[in-house]
């Protein structure tokens, strides 16, 4: 949050005590977008495998010899089985059974039209085939279809750039499917859609196995009902969203879950849109979304909407060619201009996986609560790294924020474990809890001249005398109702706002954390509104003078100097009255003021703090 300087008490010597300082401002609430307008309903994470995906699911073995034969020879097929009809160039297929599909199809379509109690089976091995103006794969009716992909095969489905209506339904993808569809087996489809989506189920769409190459001018990946991937790898360029689950009549429906595989690619749009939530429980994501961070203070990516179209670079380099124009209107949202990498209308989960996002928008985002329970991740974004509208919860995993604007934002952040390490060009954490009242309720204002009292601070010669002045002690009751609580973990922010910025409480009661911050402007490296504890744990801050603060109260003891301007690398040693080091530190970013704490550091005992050169003597509190 962006802050007014109103005053600022400061000692001259090289290690006075910290002085509060008035601060004037409010927190700017943020209005996200979200990919369903409904309320959300209580996310049931304790799903797994055997719940999301089926046996026939994972199955991609069939006889190859009791397989009924479609032949295309580019401008029609012929068929070993009367239950193929086959019309100039459309092929239909009607009754269960297994459909063995090779050759060209040069302009034409693969129809299914079958009871809705059929299961079919479509194996492609060398299948390559065009529709000019709708879906070369169409699925009206049945009640579920596989799609096999024969070993070493490699596959291809091209619309041709524009959709033309053929009956009551909105074709607009190159795979269009109204039923259940499950794509396994272990070769390649490439799925070319210039003028609309990649590939469209109105029910669940589920990846088991194979290859797959999507390039479309809208979503590559579009379902109502949920997207389930195990074993499958997934390269998208996608004019809008990678992948996109959404269902407006049912905030149950429209989830996304990854098992194992691999997502990967560009989209113009987001990464991963689910309209209710998303689940990671294995595998890899590695998305470029809006072109990247660099692109993040554009209000909106200047190529949605379009795959290969005329103008402009793509965000990978290079032009796209004008004969790839997109032709045809989606129904898809036309307005949306969200650009981030995983997005959840509801929750978001992930327990384990490599998770590699570079997006102009939110990094990782939910309307709800996010939950990090392992993992990898490094996140490069224009704007936060890891957003959650209520509850941000990290539990575990790996996470490096190379680029940010805001590292971890939400109303309440609680981090219990991992190692995250990020950098940020405002807050490292932001407790977003309502409008910051701190300027005139509580906050630094109603801490500038508190009570923490006398640290009794004896200084060696050289270093001048007189004793520090008084620490600001807690605030008044504030209308803030965010929080930051760390108790576990590693914690390293490089931030040029606010170190830790709580719109309400803060509270450290375990962890090691490590907060380096700017020396110019109206920054600080801890920041909060009511109140600020550290009941355990490690913390090392440094930053700006000129909005210092310090916690409000403590059980362990708090050693917080102003050092004046000190450059970065400059090492900070903190040694008890026996000569052993307790904490040593040597901040990135030059600092002016130090707030140490650790479990080692008693109230009321003196400590040697040396910062470069200059050593004093000091009281913790």
């Amino acid at each position: 949050m962006k802050k007014a300087l109103i005053l600022f008490l400061s000692f001259l010597l090289v290690f006075s005590c910290l002085a509060g300082c008035a601060d004037e401002g409010q927190t700017e609430q943020k209005k996200t977008q979200g990919s369903a307008n409904a309320s959300p309903v209580k996310v049931d994470f304790s799903k797994t495998d055997a719940d999301l995906f089926t046996d026939r699911d994972l199955d991609d073995e069939y006889d190859e010899d009791s397989a009924v034969t479609v032949k295309l020879n580019g401008s029609g097929a012929s068929s070993s089985s009367d239950s193929v009809k086959i019309t100039n160039s459309k092929i239909l297929i009607s009754e269960e059974a297994t459909y063995l599909i090779s050759g060209k199809l040069s302009d034409g379509m693969i129809i299914v039209d079958a009871p809705d109690t059929a299961k079919i089976r479509l194996i492609f091995d060398g299948a390559e085939i065009t529709s000019k103006t709708s879906a070369p794969l169409y699925i009206i009716e049945a009640d579920k279809v596989f799609v096999t992909l024969a070993k070493g095969s490699e596959n291809t489905l091209k619309n041709g750039g524009s959709f033309t209506a053929i009956d009551d339904n909105n074709i607009d993808g190159a795979v269009f499917s109204k039923q259940d569809l499950t794509l396994n087996g272990s070769g390649s489809l490439t799925v070319s859609s210039p003028g609309g989506h990649g590939i469209v189920c109105k029910d669940d769409l589920v990846f088991t196995g194979g290859n797959y190459v999507v390039e479309s001018a809208s979503h590559g990946l579009d379902a109502n009902d949920s997207i389930r991937i195990k074993n499958a790898t997934l390269s998208f360029d996608s004019g809008k969203d990678a992948i996109h689950a959404e269902n407006s009549d049912d905030t149950a429906l429209g989830f996304v879950y990854i098992s194992s595989g691999t997502v990967k690619g560009e989209a113009e749009g987001d990464g991963i849109d689910a309209g209710s939530y998303f689940q990671m429980e294995g595998g890899t994501v590695d998305l470029v979304t809006g072109g990247g961070s660099e692109n993040g203070s554009k209000a909106q990516s200047d190529h949605y909407g379009s795959f290969l179209g005329g103008g402009g670079a793509r965000p990978g380099g290079g032009a796209r060619p004008m004969s790839m124009q997109n032709t045809a209107t989606s129904s898809a949202d036309e307005s949306s201009t969200s650009m981030k990498g995983l997005k959840a209308a509801n929750s978001l989960l992930i327990s384990a996986g490599t998770i590699t996002l570079n997006s102009a928008d939110d990094a990782i985002h939910s309307n709800v609560s996010v939950f990090i329970n392992g993992g990898t991740f490094s996140l490069a974004t224009g704007d936060d790294a890891i957003h959650a509208e209520e509850v941000l919860t990290v539990t575990a995993g790996k996470i490096v924020i190379t680029e940010s604007y805001e590292g971890l934002e939400a109303l309440n952040i609680d981090v219990r474990g991992g190692d995250i390490k990020l950098v940020a060009s405002d807050d490292g954490l932001n407790a977003a809890g309502g409008t910051d009242q701190s300027g005139t309720t509580g906050g630094r204002d109603g801490m500038y001249g508190g009570g923490r009292g006398d640290m009794g601070g004896k200084k060696p010669d050289g270093m001048g005398g007189g004793k520090p002045g008084g620490m600001g002690g807690g605030g008044m009751p504030s209308n803030s109702n965010g929080s930051i609580k760390i108790s576990g973990g590693k914690l390293y922010i490089n931030s040029s706002g606010d170190g830790l910025d709580a719109n309400g409480t803060l509270e450290i009661s375990g962890g090691y954390t490590v907060v380096t911050g700017p020396t110019q402007g109206d920054t600080a490296t801890l920041d909060y509104d009511k109140s600020g504890v550290i009941t355990g744990g490690t913390f090392i801050g440094t930053g700006a003078g000129g909005m210092a603060q310090t916690f409000s109260d403590s059980e362990q003891g708090v050693i917080a100097l102003n050092v004046g301007n000190q450059s970065a690398d400059t090492k900070i040693v903190l040694k008890n009255s026996s000569g052993e080091t307790i904490l040593e530190h040597a901040p990135e970013l030059s600092f002016a003021v130090v707030i140490l704490s650790d479990p080692e550091i008693k109230k009321g005992e003196t400590y040697t703090v040396s910062v470069g050169s200059e050593t004093g003597e000091f009281q913790a509190s």
